[in-house]
């Protein structure tokens, strides 16, 4: 039977970028899963498919056979003879799909099946496209406002969840705003891939001081730890491997030109850029920053609580707004840091 689909399939091809085989194959498998409706008797079916030459063929094969025990794989004298008269016992016979039957079965092929199996592959690909790319910063358009105000952007043509909880205090956006996040996950589900995108989440953040200083780029300066207070507050603790160059001073850049677009871009919230230190008296000094700290003691090693003495000047600083700079302070170092006035 003649079927000119194959410029149906090159169009599906190009238009959904799946691989033709793809589509070919899915023709098969529904012609196959269809056909079994016309052989009745759990017969193997055979598909017979050249689109570019526009044949297609759907048949099975029987033995003639004078006493038909298996109907699956034998057919009488009688209907044989039907189909050919040169049909003999013992010999195989080629029973093909009727033609009107196969042409509508190709049709809903075509229409139902096809699709359903090119929108698995183009999922797939979505999948391979967006697993790696986990961790990385992608630019949406804002399309939709669920009920429950989480928001879905459009990234590369595809559907980004945005959780509300994801986003930054205070954070409003309207559809048609471009929304820069960060991927944290990339799952598979029944309905395809969810890829879901934060703002809050501290490798944002370290993203973010990436994209602005080379020196992190290049791996001269390195990132040791992150804690945030999204929208408030944050504390980055960084290492320089080279002798010559500044980290804070590399990550903050030129009259705090990085630092502050940064800070702009996360709603003004407050970023400290902190030296790292394997010492952990002085790293808790430094996190403690913007304060100025007299000095720090080891109260408890064991449930690892230090004390830090501060001038009385000071005191306000170290503690921070709502505790959340002695807060974050001890998130970073990993010990309970008490603050005490001088």
């Amino acid at each position: 039977m003649k079927v000119n689909v194959w410029n149906t399939i090159l169009q599906l091809s190009k238009e959904r970028g799946v691989e033709t085989d793809v589509i070919v194959n899915a023709i098969k498998e529904s012609l196959q899963v269809a056909s079994s409706k016309y052989f009745t008797h759990n017969e193997k079916i055979n598909v017979s498919f050249v689109p570019e030459k526009g044949e297609l063929r759907v048949y099975t094969v029987k033995k003639v056979s004078k006493e038909m025990k298996n109907p699956s794989t034998e057919i009488s004298v009688e209907d044989a003879k039907e189909i050919t008269d040169s049909a003999e016992i013992g010999n195989p016979i080629e029973i093909d799909l009727p033609s009107d039957t196969l042409g509508r079965i190709a049709a809903k092929a075509a229409k139902k099946v096809i699709f359903q199996k090119v929108r698995d592959a183009e999922l797939e690909k979505t999948y391979n496209l967006f697993a790696p790319r986990l961790g990385e910063i992608v630019t949406g358009v804002l399309r939709i406002f669920e009920s429950n105000k989480n928001m879905i952007l459009e990234v590369n043509k595809t559907d980004v969840f945005f959780p509300y909880q994801e986003m930054l205090p205070n954070e409003e956006f309207k559809r048609g705003d471009r929304v820069k996040a960060l991927i944290i996950a990339v799952l598979k589900d029944d309905k395809g891939p969810q890829i879901v995108v934060s703002r809050t989440d501290p490798r944002f953040l370290g993203k973010l001081l990436e994209l602005e200083t080379p020196e992190i780029a290049d791996g001269n300066i390195e990132i040791k730890e992150i804690v945030r207070q999204p929208g408030e507050r944050a504390k980055v603790a960084v290492f320089s491997k080279e002798k010559d160059i500044d980290p804070i001073g590399a990550c903050i850049g030129v009259r705090g030109n990085r630092i502050l677009a940064i800070s702009n871009e996360l709603q003004g919230e407050k970023i400290d850029i902190i030296e790292w230190s394997d010492n952990t008296i002085m790293y808790a000094k430094f996190a403690l920053s913007p304060a100025k700290v007299g000095k720090v003691f080891i109260l408890n090693n064991k449930e690892k609580i230090m004390q830090a003495i501060v001038p009385k000047d000071q005191l306000s600083l170290a503690i921070g707004k709502k505790g959340i700079n002695v807060k974050l302070a001890s998130k970073l170092v990993g010990w309970r840091i008490e603050i005490k006035q001088e």
